[in-house]
């Protein structure tokens, strides 16, 4: 990573320059675009270095509300872990949290993430994407776990995400066939929630991230915090933490603002306090 990047007038950071991927923020949003259309945008472990600092950078920026990944060149979003690496990694290199970590930092960032797919998605990038909180994507992509194929299964967190996502039956579809499925398929399966004609796609990503800013800051960390640790409790347990959640944004001044710009039929201004 150069640490070179460029700053506004008012002192935001708008860029920051990699080797791999491109780094930008638009008001709002943060950019991540992974830059190797030679390869097919595949996840080599500086790429995957590269977009954990990217997302590190974008959760640090209190400007930021929105984060999205993206790839470079129309044909990919990412075609999986660089499999020259790959070849050569053994067991110990496998239990590390490679692509499993950035995944779950991308679950964890108290912010709105999206997946903008538009071409490949496969194997380590389907995994990324499946950390994201929603998934678009251009007509004409293709989704698949083809690790089966290569005498392995999925090692970014795929086995674990998909079914909670697509449901058992279809997780076990794709990863046991390793074939993969189109954006239509994608979109019935709920894999991904919408599917555009490719020109749209960065219009379309733009148009979410700047509907979800205007949202109060706590409610995405909350919400986040909800789904993924009340899927792992009983019901019970999930019913008592949403509404400890919700007595917590009770508390505070966005939720006075909120209530009142309603009532008075004006735009709120969040402060995150």
């Amino acid at each position: 990573m150069n640490s070179d990047s460029s700053t506004s007038d008012t002192g935001h950071k708008a860029s920051a320059v990699f080797d791999f991927i491109v780094y930008e923020v638009k008001e709002t949003l943060a950019l991540i675009t992974i830059n190797r259309p030679e390869k097919h945008n595949a996840i080599s472990l500086q790429t995957l270095s590269e977009l954990q600092a990217a997302v590190g950078l974008a959760g640090a920026d209190e400007a930021v509300r929105v984060v999205a990944i993206t790839g470079a060149g129309g044909r990919s979003f990412a075609s999986g872990s660089d499999l020259n690496e790959v070849m050569h990694r053994d067991l110990k290199k496998a239990m590390e949290p490679i692509i499993q970590g950035l995944a779950q930092q991308l679950e964890e960032l108290p912010k709105s993430t999206i997946a903008a797919i538009d071409g490949i998605c496969m194997g380590g990038g389907l995994e990324i994407a499946l950390g994201c909180d929603m998934r678009i994507c251009a007509k004409g992509s293709r989704f698949g776990t083809p690790e089966g194929k290569l005498g392995i299964i999925p090692g970014g967190g795929a086995t674990v995400r998909l079914p909670r996502i697509v449901g058992r039956g279809w997780a076990m579809e794709m990863m046991l066939m390793g074939e993969p499925i189109s954006a239509e398929q994608a979109l019935q399966i709920g894999l991904v929630t919408c599917v555009t004609e490719t020109d749209n796609l960065m219009t379309e990503l733009e148009r979410r991230a700047a509907h979800l800013a205007t949202f109060a800051p706590f409610v995405p960390q909350f919400m986040k915090l909800m789904v993924h640790k009340g899927m792992e409790g009983s019901k019970e347990a999930a019913l008592a933490m949403e509404k400890m959640g919700q007595g917590a944004l009770l508390q505070t001044e966005d939720k006075n603002e909120g209530i009142d710009a309603f009532l008075t039929k004006r735009k709120p201004v969040f402060k995150g306090k």
